[in-house]
């Protein structure tokens, strides 16, 4: 069995690919990253060696690049390739064009060309938009309010598109927020901790009180291979946690389990343009199927953080450079 996972290199796709072949043991995996910014290959490390392990640098916009990666064929595609941080895509909305729609599009006609047998898209609960009360199922209607939520749509809808127009056997993924190791550094929560480890504030957006429905990256990738495995084709699952917090009670655990104090270290900086209040997902299909998170999110964050003060060697490289350009640009005039 031989799988093609593109931007493996990530945070999702990396914890995926070493989950994966840790426990398909005769399964072995291409990955495909175009290594941007938050392609890091330290990030597989321990499995770049591996036999079953083959990695290709390209952009899953370049149908060569694709074809290269397929090579004598993969059994499936998984794909992670996405810029997908709100804020960048606020300051660059053109690169997730590029990526989560016209990129989409090629591995699409790749499943066609090289009668693959099954393509699964990761997605995100952000393209059901705001959610005021209640959870968002897999029929409900899209209403992406960021550049990057409506690339990610864009992307779920081409996928879904293939599957009424020419059968390509196609399945989607919605992921809540997501958290653990491995996470680059602009982002909330090992944002705020390697902050915290270096004594400097956190800037939290408005008052702080929107909600987020937190899921372990273990068990997102689990529910990925479980969808891929089990979901039926041409079907949407949502992925969540059941964790719903706000941002200052995230921001309260992450400063308590850093030792710092609120006061000295929580900034309240202007909100985010468009910022979506509350998410929540009803993943009712998913389990129905056999999948259900099993990590406690108290001991998941607990373990997050202490993963980020043991491994400084791997997140302060990370911000420098082209991290705190961007930094600046994000935050300097709030």
């Amino acid at each position: 069995m031989r799988w093609l996972v593109t931007g493996g290199l990530g945070f999702i796709g990396s914890n995926y690919i070493r989950l994966a072949l840790r426990e398909r043991p005769e399964l072995s995996i291409v990955n495909l990253d175009a290594m941007t910014y938050a392609g890091n290959p330290a990030n597989l490390r321990d499995v770049e060696t591996s036999s079953r392990y083959r990695f290709v640098k390209g952009d899953i916009g370049d149908p060569t690049a694709v074809d290269s990666a397929i090579g004598d064929g993969v059994d499936a595609i998984v794909n992670f390739a996405a810029e997908t941080h709100v804020d960048r895509s606020i300051l660059d909305p053109e690169a997730f064009l590029r990526t989560d729609i016209l990129g989409t599009h090629v591995l699409l006609e790749a499943v066609r060309r090289h009668n693959i047998a099954r393509y699964l898209q990761v997605s995100t609960d952000e393209v059901y938009g705001d959610v005021s009360e209640g959870e968002s199922r897999e029929d409900d209607p899209l209403r992406p309010r960021s550049p990057y939520s409506a690339s990610k749509a864009g992307g779920d809808m081409q996928v879904l598109a293939y599957w009424t127009t020419f059968a390509t056997p196609v399945l989607v993924t919605r992921g809540s927020n997501t958290y653990g190791p491995y996470q680059y550094p602009e982002k909330l929560i090992p944002l705020f901790v390697s902050n915290l480890i270096d004594d400097q504030p956190v800037p939290v957006y408005g008052d702080g009180l929107q909600i987020r429905d937190w899921l372990h990256v273990d068990d997102h990738a689990r529910g990925i291979l479980h969808v891929l495995e089990h979901g039926a084709l041409g079907e949407i699952y949502n992925v969540g946690g059941g964790n719903p917090r706000t941002n200052m009670e995230i921001t309260q655990l992450l400063v308590n389990g850093c030792g710092r104090s609120m006061d000295a270290h929580v900034r309240h900086v202007e909100d985010r343009a468009g910022h979506d209040r509350r998410y929540a997902i009803d993943t009712a299909k998913a389990r129905a199927i056999g999948w259900a998170p099993v990590v406690p999110f108290e001991d998941g964050l607990r373990a997050t953080i202490a993963w980020y003060q043991a491994n400084e060697a791997w997140w302060r490289p990370l911000k420098s450079g082209e991290f705190l350009d961007y930094y600046k640009r994000q935050y300097a005039h709030r």
